[in-house]
């Protein structure tokens, strides 16, 4: 283990030591802790109510994966146990005597899997050529639907001379025409477009109900007859270059017959038939240009008529509608830091259900988490803490309860840092700014501390006080650390949310953050010579614009930023929805905005030693951005280091080794630039 984590050390100069002893006696969480951390996602109740299965995502330290397994627990509580191990998105049949999920055969294909909760018995319903997504049952049973991707044909553009038997040319070149031609993640695609399907639950050939070069999306609802399924997509010829459209359509399933339900401006999509089959419920929003926009929750008759939209008096995004009977519908909603279940009538009265969901996101602190509702109105949800990974919690009979004790093996012996919570005014525009700090264990309110500053991505997201791998790190080296929701972050209501509209970065979310780290040093125990500063993505961004701005930070380190807006915006991934959402004009119309917008703009006035970390096949924030960063930086003889990720997407952190070896570096990074610590040798090993 030593060896693995001091391979991924800084340039192999610096070493993992050993968990440090708090003054309670037990360790402070270390780096190899990561690989022990253990989650409950995607919460699934079974028909009668009894039971629910939930996935339960654990770090193997000899994958380097997150996998996932199926468990079950009794709603009343009860010992948890293992019913399908490396699986995931398990769901239900309507009699609740089989289960349905998505796993690989032994060959290594894509599969569908149908297991019989009595005996334990196991059968492969289909194997495909790509992944299954947005399984869902026939009210019968007798039928599974689902959403994959099927490969479309594609022509060559010239006629090439044959190919000599046993000749060993180079590949084939590969002519793209389509404007989504790469995703950060999957890297250059394939031309393959998401059809929905239908396979009889006891196995069979899967059977394509959609058709055409467009993007069919789940989850998948049955009519209660089973006779059609409703789903979304945008259908439009031009769909590739219209970021926020689409449709509710319905699909018989004997003919294939195809209607449009909704046909307004804005994107339809998520859609839920009630109990009753009388009603559709769907999220809807408009197609704005802006960066932020209101996501509501919509229904209509599937009979015909009026659209009614049933949030308009909330001041938050909606997602994750699930039916709650036939007359209220439930939601997820983030709201200053904390996601929330919620329920809305028919008649608009909207009600908080159920609060502190999260713990999913074990990176960083930000709002996450899942749930599920029955009909009878059993509610279950990963429930976070401030110093715990999600569990699952259940309501059933008036009653909570915590169903699963997932980490207590691990964290219950061991001291961590403690979070605050903080709110202060920001000094551009007097705008309140929430935050939070994480004090480090064994903290002496009358002792001085190096802060550092922690940058959310997005930038139009939101942390919360949620467990962290990555600052309980930071805080176990000693660190305060310190988090904000700046101006643009999520969960306060759109205005707030707008107030960083065609202006990322800037001065304002500057000041948003540095009177944050003001009100850190007005509490008295933060050491002004030893402040830090870091991010990723979007907090990268913010990361390195800052550094020009000011040079009241020790050290910085930049994590897969945008550094040059004109580069970026049509090197990326994102370029369709950033230039349109994001710019009040194309780069070629407005040079001068994207310029303005950009870090290396400011790069002259950088003096802070700044670090910049990417992964070598990052798609959104490409490696080239950071490169220009350093190079400007080398040039003008500023200290700085670039880390590259081999073979890691914009998702630097998505591999247990890689989140350890992103918070190490940043770590060796700031001990350099300490001024309070002299008591480290040269590789940073304590002596």
């Amino acid at each position: 283990m030593k060896k693995l984590l001091r391979g991924l050390a800084l340039a192999g100069t610096i070493a993992v030591v050993a968990p440090a002893t708090a003054q309670d006696g037990k360790s402070t969480f270390s780096a190899e802790d990561v690989f022990d951390l253990e989650y409950a996602d995607a919460p699934r109740i079974s028909p009668d109510g009894r039971s629910i299965l939930f996935v339960r995502r654990s770090n193997d330290i000899m994958t380097d994966r997150t996998e996932g397994a199926i468990w079950i627990v009794p709603t009343a509580g009860g010992e948890p146990r293992l019913v399908v191990d490396r699986a995931s998105r398990a769901e239900w049949s309507p009699d609740g005597k089989r289960i349905a999920y998505t796993g690989r055969d032994d060959g290594g294909r894509a599969a569908i899997y149908l297991r019989w909760m009595d005996s334990g018995q196991v059968q492969q319903v289909a194997s495909l050529d790509h992944g299954a997504g947005s399984l869902a049952w026939s009210p019968d049973g007798r039928s599974i639907a689902f959403t994959a991707d099927v490969d479309a044909e594609v022509k060559p553009l010239a006629k090439m001379p044959k190919q000599p038997e046993g000749a060993a040319w180079s590949p084939k070149v590969k002519v793209i025409d389509h404007a989504i031609f790469r995703r950060d993640g999957a890297g250059y695609l394939d031309p393959a477009f998401e059809h929905v399907f239908v396979v009889p639950a006891n196995g069979g050939t899967p059977r394509q109900l959609t058709s055409g070069n467009f993007q069919h999306n789940g989850p998948l609802s049955w009519s209660r007859d089973g006779r059609a399924l409703f789903f979304s997509a945008n259908r439009s010829e031009d769909w590739e270059l219209q970021t926020v459209e689409s449709d509710v359509f319905e699909i018989d399933i004997a003919s294939g017959a195809l209607r449009q339900v909704t046909t307004a401006d804005g994107a339809e999509s998520n859609p839920q038939l009630s109990p009753d089959g009388t009603r559709i419920a769907f999220v809807c929003m408009p197609n704005v240009k802006r960066p932020v926009w209101q996501v509501d929750i919509c229904v209509k008759d599937r009979a015909g008529g009026a659209t009614r939209n049933l949030t308009t008096t909330l001041d938050r995004e909606v997602g994750d509608i699930r039916w709650g009977g036939n007359r209220a519908i439930y939601f997820t909603f983030d709201d200053r830091g904390m996601k929330n279940i919620g329920r809305v009538s028919l008649d608009g009265r909207v009600d908080t259900v159920a609060e502190g969901l999260g713990g999913t996101s074990l990176g960083r602190p930000y709002t996450s988490g899942t749930y599920d509702v029955s009909d009878s109105g059993v509610l279950a949800w990963t429930a976070g803490t401030s110093d715990r990974p999600a569990d699952l919690a259940v309501r059933s009979g008036g009653r909570t309860r915590q169903l699963t004790a997932l980490n207590e093996d691990l964290l219950a012996y061991r001291t961590l840092g403690e979070v605050h919570e903080l709110t202060y005014a920001s000094s551009f525009d007097g705008t309140e700014i929430q935050g939070w700090y994480v004090t480090p264990p064994g903290f002496d309110p009358a002792r001085k501390y190096p802060l550092i500053l922690e940058i959310h991505g997005g930038p139009h997201s939101a942390y919360g006080p949620h467990f962290s791998a990555e600052i309980q790190r930071y805080a176990a080296e000693g660190y305060v650390v310190f988090y904000d929701n700046h101006r643009g972050s999520t969960s306060y209501g759109e205005d707030f949310a707008l107030l960083l509209q065609n202006k990322y970065s800037s001065e304002e979310d500057a000041a948003d953050h540095l009177s944050g780290v003001d009100a850190m040093i007005a509490k008295g125990f933060i050491d002004e010579k030893n402040l830090f500063v870091t991010g990723g993505s979007a907090g990268g961004i913010a990361t390195a614009y800052l550094v020009g701005l000011t040079d009241r930070f020790n050290a910085a380190a930049a994590a897969k930023p945008v550094i040059n807006w004109l580069s970026k915006s049509l090197t990326a991934d994102s370029y369709i929805f950033q230039t349109y959402h994001q710019f009040p004009a194309m780069p070629w119309e407005d040079p001068m905005h994207y310029w303005k917008r950009s870090p290396l703009s400011l790069v002259g006035n950088v003096s802070t030693p700044t670090m910049l970390m990417t992964g070598e096949e990052d798609h959104r924030t490409p490696i080239s951005e950071s490169e220009q960063f350093y190079q400007a930086l080398k040039l003008r003889g500023i200290d700085t280091v670039l880390v590259r990720v081999p073979g890691s997407s914009h998702g630097i952190a998505s591999r247990p080794s890689r989140l350890i070896a992103k918070t190490e570096n940043i770590l060796a990074w700031f001990a350099r630039y300490r001024t309070d610590k002299t008591d480290t040798d040269e590789t940073g090993e304590s002596e």
